[in-house]
């Protein structure tokens, strides 16, 4: 099957690009799987359930206006993705004229909901990439590693790429409102390398959202990068070098991306928020910052990736129920609520730009299972209640478990693979809307579980959405939510209708539900929902003026309060770009094509994604698009687009 379109004319996170070292922990016997973990299917036990028992019957009592505590006004697209660079030739596309359509699919479900996307191009790869002229890189390639040159601890190759990589991404947003982040090399910062300041603003224009000035700088001394005594100022320090050097070479002819700035972007590792704000740096880079960012995963898995003579390996088992429970995401945000106050206090933005369920490729059984579904979109909405702007899950490669998409170079002969975190954005995406003056607040009431998170979702004022958790792995019953809406200051309306985000366990792997749509299992999905969607009318209780919600042990559901408040369509059109199941053209053969593409060595960097493929031409990119026309040609979806030069 081919996926490409064709366009004529803790620890930092990491991609694992050496050996895997990541432990298996087995449920049942049988086979051991040696497989890359993106597609692991060991399994977890479910935890032990909560003793004592948890308030299941839970009264929510909502104000139809005057709501005190309400977050500040959020977005739809407020989950993101953050891709590192040196696997977004996987993911995005081959290059600007095959691009995946898998990965256009799942960004139009989410600009259907929320208006646009947020996509970061980056992570440790951007840090010592180098733009390269056209025809460096041969064979129609974007991107290019160096494994002779591989530093730190996360193993990472340097990184050569083709402006044909930025262009891609404009192609992209052609199609899909996808907005932009990158990021300026910062390792060595005399001179920096400004290329690609100049190339993002070029190519990109208004869909370049911001630039990102240093990743996770307080990390730089752990890895050689910069002396022990290397500080919030030294940062600041060369923060002001880039803008002198910038300024006496014209690398920014047009001034714009000078003001998109992202900074300080930590981990909160050996530096702190606060020990940033307290060198002035806002206050000296004001205009010139976008946006305020910070980096942090709740822990990390580090020793079973890169092992060590003292590395203790985490059993996914003993620490999966820490990923159940509302209180883990209070006391892993409590650091940066006097930055996201201070934020707004400077009128600034405030991002988490790089997060998942752990650092280092996350945790088998934990970080792919209906577990990471929860517990991604509580962050979310927690972190919204918390002020953040924004927040940008991360995707690796295949030797990772955390990914949202798990990148393939399988794409002409097997369907993608999407990953629990993915229905966290598109749920979140719904949650919020595309309005802009969506408000989000945990809802507390007395006796109320930390296994049972609520929020309330306000537009301009007025509750128009609750969202409920129920962490709890219970197929009894016994445990299943019964949520009571109530609304004081309006008429309780006679139903409300209800999506739920569905599975038969916490340790599910795939095929979640979301108002009974789903993307399937590994391999099985284009990006479009599959299955007919599924939403519950609940009657009220007109005497009583409540509306009581049931929630399953496990699952999540979300309460419309009345038909203006449901958001799926709200954001875009709906759209998708189909793909189909025709024999390829060429070199069509009756060898299973999994067993095919092993044997001749899967070479993707002389061939096509999948070894069987022809050698591709090296194009022309299309600088500035137009959609002009769309058809389905042998399985490839084949778009034409006129060129503005």
């Amino acid at each position: 099957m081919f996926f490409l379109l064709l366009i004529s004319t803790g620890r930092a996170a990491i991609t694992v690009y050496q050996a895997n070292n990541q432990a298996a922990f087995s449920t049942a016997a049988g086979a051991k799987y040696t497989g890359v973990a993106a597609y692991n299917p060991t399994s977890l036990s479910p935890p032990p359930l909560p003793s004592p028992t948890v308030l299941t019957t839970i009264p929510i009592n909502l104000e139809n206006s005057g709501t005190p505590n309400l977050s500040i006004k959020q977005k739809g697209s407020f989950i993101g993705f953050s891709i590192e660079m040196s696997v977004t030739n996987q993911v995005l596309g081959k290059n600007s004229t095959l691009i995946q359509v898998p990965f256009l699919n799942l960004m139009a479900n989410i600009q259907q909901r929320a208006g646009s996307v947020m996509v970061r191009v980056g992570g440790n790869t951007q840090e010592s990439a180098k733009l390269v002229d056209d025809g460096v890189i041969p064979d129609g390639r974007v991107l290019t590693k160096n494994h002779t040159g591989v530093t730190g601890t996360t193993q990472t190759p340097p990184l050569e790429f083709s402006r044909d990589l930025l262009y891609m991404m404009r192609n992209i947003s052609s199609f899909v409102n996808v907005h932009w982040f990158l990021g300026i090399p910062w390792f060595v910062t005399q001179p920096f390398d400004t290329k690609i300041i100049t190339a993002s603003q070029e190519i990109l224009g208004d869909y370049l959202l911001g630039l990102q000035a240093g990743n996770e700088p307080d990390m730089y001394h752990i890895h050689g990068h910069r002396n022990d005594s290397y500080s919030p100022f030294d940062y600041g320090g060369e923060f002001s070098d880039l803008l002198t050097q910038v300024s006496a070479t014209n690398a920014d002819p047009s001034g714009k991306a000078m003001k998109l700035l992202i900074g300080p972007n930590i981990a909160d590792f050996s530096w702190t928020p606060e020990q940033v704000w307290d060198s002035g740096f806002v206050d000296k880079f004001h205009d010139n910052l976008a946006f305020l960012a910070v980096e942090k995963y709740p822990r990390d898995n580090c020793a079973a990736m890169f092992g060590g003579p003292n590395a203790v390996v985490t059993d996914p088992q003993t620490i999966l129920p820490y990923y159940l429970t509302h209180d883990a995401h209070t006391k892993l945000l409590a650091p940066y609520l006097n930055s996201t106050t201070y934020a707004q206090k400077v009128d600034k933005p405030f991002l988490m730009f790089e997060t998942n369920t752990g650092s280092c490729g996350g945790f088998l059984g934990i970080s792919d299972s209906f577990t990471a579904a929860l517990w991604g979109l509580d962050y979310a909405l927690e972190m919204a209640h918390s002020n953040f702007s924004g927040a940008m899950f991360h995707l690796g490669g295949q030797n990772v478990f955390y990914n949202a998409t798990p990148p393939t170079n399988q794409s002409t002969f097997h369907q993608w693979t999407v990953g629990a975190l993915y229905y966290s954005a598109l749920v979140m995406a719904e949650v919020i809307g595309p309005s802009n003056n969506t408000q989000v607040i945990n809802y507390g009431v007395g006796g109320l579980s930390s296994y049972t998170p609520i929020y309330n979702i306000y537009e301009n004022g007025t509750p128009v959405r609750v969202a409920i958790f129920n962490y709890i792995d219970d197929p009894s019953g016994a445990n299943t939510v019964h949520a009571v809406i109530s609304l004081s200051g309006a008429t309780m309306p006679s139903s409300v209708k209800v999506k739920y985000l569905a599975a038969t366990t916490v340790v599910q792997k795939g095929g979640y539900t979301w108002a009974g749509q789903t993307f399937g299992k590994n391999f099985e999905s284009d990006g479009r929902p599959m299955g007919q969607e599924d939403i519950k009318t609940i009657n009220c209780d007109t005497t009583a003026k409540t509306c009581t919600v049931d929630v399953p042990a496990p699952g999540f559901a979300l309460v419309f309060l009345n038909d203006d408040a449901f958001t799926e369509d709200k954001g875009a059109p709906p759209m998708t770009f189909p793909t189909t199941a025709h024999t390829k053209t060429h070199n069509t053969a009756t060898v299973e094509p999994s067993v095919l593409a092993t044997s001749n060595g899967f070479r993707k960097s002389i061939h096509e994604l999948a070894g069987t493929s022809k050698p591709p031409s090296a194009a022309p990119r299309t600088a500035k698009s137009s959609l002009v026309a769309l058809s389905v040609v042998f399985g490839a979806v084949v778009v034409i687009l006129s060129r503005a030069m």
